[in-house]
């Protein structure tokens, strides 16, 4: 990513700032106020951040400053660092500058992975490049925008729903967003048993069967976290009891594995697991693929006999 240190720092007019990229942050009044004090008692410690449009300054980075000194009278200039960029690398910017020392809500990072790609015409790999990250990181950026219901993005903006529940719920179809949504809030589900949730809706194949999960949540999660397979089934040998445990655990662990990786992932782990984690996805990558090929080969021979 680039470096945004540096560039020509001078004082520009209150009026004089413009605001165009205001869209891609959220609004904090609280934090507004507390930057007014700030200011009134310290002054600017350091510059904003803008660049030329129209040889209007545009701000890219302190826009709780500007709003703060605007609220004070005796304040009548900022002082900027002025940076020299087109548009997409000013969205860039603004998304690496505000990630610095603090984490970005998710829902600003989605405005700017938006506009890149449905504005500027980006491809969601040039825009993982541009930012750093990686294109799931980008796709599920997306879906907050293009696959999330309104309800439910409004309730993310404000607070009320965390990030990790707002993925779990662009897994299934707007109406069904709107209800469990619903069912969350009347029974005040955990991040964890609504993602259960979302898992049960999913694999229900009636109409009559989601009603149940929506109805009675926390019993459809009882019921569907019990055993996989019967402890002992009396068709079956020995032997044919053993394997089936073990692979009625192993899917169920598979199953996991697969809707972590699908909906979390990368954005879940810090630097530091990276270095300790990597040998293990690579037994799995490894393990994996050799396990897939011999089951093939074994469901062949069993077809056959």
């Amino acid at each position: 990513m680039a470096d945004w240190s540096g560039g020509e720092i001078q004082p520009f007019r209150l009026e004089q700032i413009g605001e165009r990229y205001r869209r891609y942050r959220l609004a904090a009044p609280q934090a507004e106020q507390d930057m007014a004090s700030s200011l009134r008692r310290y002054g600017q410690i350091s510059p904003v951040v803008v660049c030329l449009r129209e040889e209007t300054p545009e701000l890219i980075d302190g826009f709780k400053r500007l709003a703060a000194a605007r609220t004070i009278r005796s304040m009548t200039t900022l002082t900027a660092r002025l940076l020299e960029m087109d548009d997409r690398a000013a969205k860039a910017a603004i998304y690496a500058l505000n990630h610095i020392g603090r984490r970005t809500h998710e829902l600003e990072e989605a405005w700017i992975v938006h506009a890149l790609v449905r504005e500027d015409g980006l491809s969601q790999v040039e825009v993982a490049e541009l930012l750093g990250r990686h294109k799931s990181w980008v796709c599920r950026r997306l879906a907050l925008l293009e696959k999330l219901a309104d309800e439910a993005r409004e309730d993310l903006r404000v607070g009320l729903l965390s990030p990790t529940s707002a993925r779990q719920l662009t897994r299934l179809p707007t109406g069904n967003q709107v209800e469990v949504l619903a069912v969350a809030r009347r029974e005040s589900l955990t991040a964890a048993e609504l993602r259960g949730i979302t898992d049960l809706l999913l694999s229900s194949a009636t109409r009559q069967k989601q009603e149940y999960v929506l109805a009675k949540p926390r019993e459809a999660l009882r019921q569907g976290q019990g055993v996989v397979v019967p402890a002992w089934d009396p068709r079956l040998s020995s032997a044919g009891n053993r394997i089936s445990k073990q692979l009625g655990l192993l899917l169920d662990l598979l199953g996991r594995m697969e809707n972590w990786l699908s909906h979390r992932g990368r954005a879940d782990l810090s630097l530091c697991d990276r270095d300790p984690l990597e040998p293990g996805f690579v037994r799995l990558s490894r393990d994996t693929r050799s396990v897939a090929e011999l089951t093939e080969d074994f469901l062949l021979e069993l077809r056959v006999s």
